[in-house]
């Protein structure tokens, strides 16, 4: 898992309609928030979903971008955004599942997919990383919240 402090990686991802994403691209204009979800089927994970897009003007208001990251396939990514109505930009992995670009493995002997996020500051540097094997821990809003008013003091 990467580490609060350390330059974020080269992440490069892909949104649901197949159109490169990389990470890289919003230094030195956004700071950039991802949810990684355990799957869209999980009911805790669509929960933490539910209150990014509640607090959605919040980040705005602080120049943060929000994506989700999902482990499924580009297809059932894109179904689940619209069945759902998310705002934010949904992305996969190019190569594999976006979590193993910022080491969310599967735990339980393979059967449980981490969950987590990751907060980069607009320089390149990561403010927040959480990872979680339970759903319930995966989401960590007022670690977020605090991170973010922090990126106000940098700013």
């Amino acid at each position: 898992m990467l580490e609060t402090g350390s330059p974020a990686p080269d992440v490069v991802l892909e949104d649901t309609d197949g159109q490169a994403v990389r990470l890289a691209d919003y230094q030195g204009n956004h700071a950039v928030l991802i949810y990684f979800m355990r799957s869209t089927s999980c009911p805790v994970c669509n929960r933490h979903v539910q209150d990014l897009i509640r607090r959605r003007d919040d980040f705005a208001a602080d120049n943060v971008r929000v994506f989700v990251a999902v482990p499924e396939d580009r297809q059932a990514a894109a179904e689940w955004k619209a069945k759902r109505q998310i705002p934010f930009p949904v992305l996969i992995g190019r190569h594999s599942i976006p979590h193993q670009v910022i080491g969310l493995s599967r735990k339980v002997f393979g059967s449980l997919q981490q969950s987590g996020s990751i907060l980069i500051d607009s320089q390149g540097v990561i403010r927040h990383a959480n990872g979680a094997t339970m759903p319930t821990s995966g989401y960590q809003r007022k670690a977020i919240t605090s991170a973010v008013q922090a990126l106000r003091t940098r700013g």
